[in-house]
């Protein structure tokens, strides 16, 4: 049966475990995150598939089923695995999308090559992955593309299949016009992109963007905005928009734009932290670190998320209060990279390095500043460490959203506690309670911990307390139905004829027509 919510994302829905010879499929250890978020719109769907890729060897035969039905708590739903060879995986995903496309978007062009880039790949692999769409998707079905990797998706399956609804969300920023201009392939993007029906971001600032990208490149016949809720707006922050773009006309294309951040599951995080085993879990870990002062930054190698600014304004409050020596603990998690991620090799020996050197200068045999760790937490030991800091600091250079923030609020469960948050960080439009600092600026990044160290309990609360009703009114839930309603408002589009595109152009033996390479 033909789906009537298509979800197109590279990574598959489940965790693939071996036992006793055989793979079994597991639900994601994490219950939070973007992949059960999306997971959520099963249930809430008639018929649902998810089109991911999998890894197998270039020119041999494929060694696993390209469709699987699952059953889980979200629901039953089909899973299409796209066979790619690691030479397609790298091209696509380690090379483009990171050493091209991820500086770009986090606004960091000193970083961005083409050197080692081949287009013509990632465009086939977008192509591979919106055939497999337009054969799952039932007539005016919603097919719903997640991230930049896939840029290129809307533009094949409008072409393939004009009769469904296409929706994009980008989990990442959006850079300014000056800053997205930089690519070579800036064109084939936003045409693939003014073909859907529904660009959706986080905050308003990356549909500002983007709407600034298209003025840049095409003519914008008209453009429809509204004010910025006030809980998103965020005045006299980086971030801060009071007027967001709803939608876009540009010659035969009506595009609706969204900018609504993802929420957490805040409910299911207390629920766990409470539990008993989780408490004892809590009191174990401030019983084996004895500081007055546990700090936790959770985040993985990437030169965007600000982890090396981070340690160096920690040498520089233990240079500057040494009052603090043996007080303070400052626990850092930052998983590192899969293999073929040449771009984040260096960022992590940095981390690394700089971590050892506070831990040698500053340290002494019965006290260590830093506990680092590059290996994932489980979700629930990550949430009890959550628990037992006093602070979470979390200061990226650029960051979509960062639903670390949110955890660590839900995990708190009303009590003290202070949130160190960069204001680039997408999350920073609705945190308005944390305490705000621009990683840029030395100064701020060391009153910002300065404050959070010194805060009096009853402003932690009081924070805290408020943030956490925000985490409640706009959890994961809400989130789910805000999209929802969206879908439901997309017009109808006319229907193919009985024979879809897809199927003409395989038995005619030719792939859909290709945009040239600037």
């Amino acid at each position: 049966m033909a789906a009537s919510l298509v979800i197109v994302y590279h990574r598959q829905p489940y965790e693939e475990h071996v036992e006793g010879g055989k793979t079994v499929f597991r639900e994601n250890a994490s219950p939070n995150g973007i992949v059960p978020a999306l997971k959520g719109f099963i249930g809430q769907t008639e018929r649902a598939s998810w089109i991911a890729w999998k890894k197998s060897p270039a020119g041999k035969p494929v060694r696993f089923e390209r469709r699987i039905t699952v059953e889980d708590s979200y629901g039953s739903y089909e899973v299409v695995r796209l066979p790619l060879s690691a030479e397609q995986i790298s091209q696509f995903y380690h090379v483009t999308s990171k050493e091209a496309l991820w500086p770009i978007l986090n606004s960091f062009p000193s970083l961005y090559s083409t050197e080692n880039c081949d287009w013509a790949a990632f465009r086939e692999v977008n192509r591979l992955f919106a055939e497999a769409a337009c054969e799952e998707a039932a007539p005016g079905a919603v097919v719903w593309v997640h991230d930049y990797n896939l840029w290129l998706v809307p533009k094949f399956v409008r072409a393939l299949r004009p009769d469904v609804r296409i929706a994009f969300f980008h989990h990442t920023p959006f850079p300014a016009a000056d800053v997205f201009n930089i690519l070579p392939w800036r064109d084939e993007i936003v045409d693939s992109l003014l073909d859907c029906d529904l660009v959706g971001f986080h905050v308003p600032r990356y549909a500002r963007n983007f709407v600034s990208v298209v003025q840049s490149l095409r003519p914008v016949d008209a453009l429809v905005e509204r004010d910025v809720p006030p809980d998103l707006r965020a005045t006299g922050t980086a971030l801060s928009e009071p007027v967001t773009p709803v939608v876009l006309h540009s010659g035969k294309r009506r595009v609706q734009i969204d900018a609504f951040p993802i929420g957490t599951h805040a409910s299911l995080i207390r629920e766990t932290v409470q539990q008993p085993e989780r408490l004892a879990q809590v009191a174990q870990i401030r019983h084996d670190i004895p500081q007055e002062k546990i700090i936790v930054s959770i985040g993985r190698v990437d030169y965007a998320k600000g982890t090396r600014e981070m340690l160096l304004a920690y040498e520089r409050l233990l240079q500057r209060r040494p009052e603090l020596h043996g007080r303070i603990k400052l626990l850092v998690t930052a998983v590192a990279a899969a293999d073929g991620m040449r771009v984040y090799k260096r960022a992590q020996q940095s981390i690394e390095q700089l971590a050892g050197r506070i831990n040698g200068r500053i340290g002494t045999l019965a006290w260590q500043p830093i506990l680092l760790s590059t290996t994932p937490m489980p979700f629930a030991e990550t949430l009890c460490y959550y628990r037992a800091a006093d602070i979470c600091w979390i200061t990226p250079l650029r960051d979509g959203l960062n639903l670390v923030a949110k955890e660590f609020i839900a995990a708190h469960v009303n009590e003290s506690g202070v949130l160190v948050l960069s204001e680039f960080a997408g999350a920073a439009v609705e945190l308005q309670d944390a305490v705000l600092v621009n990683p840029y600026s030395l100064v701020q990044m060391d009153a910002a911990i300065d404050r959070a160290l010194d805060m009096p309990a009853a402003e932690q609360r009081a924070r805290m307390q408020r943030m956490d009703a925000l985490m409640d009114r706009y959890d994961i839930g809400h989130w789910t139905r805000h999209v929802l309603e969206l879908f439901a408002q997309l017009p109808a589009r006319a229907q193919a004829d009985a024979d879809p595109a897809p199927q003409r152009a395989r038995r005619a033996g030719r792939a859909p027509a290709a945009v040239p390479v600037h």
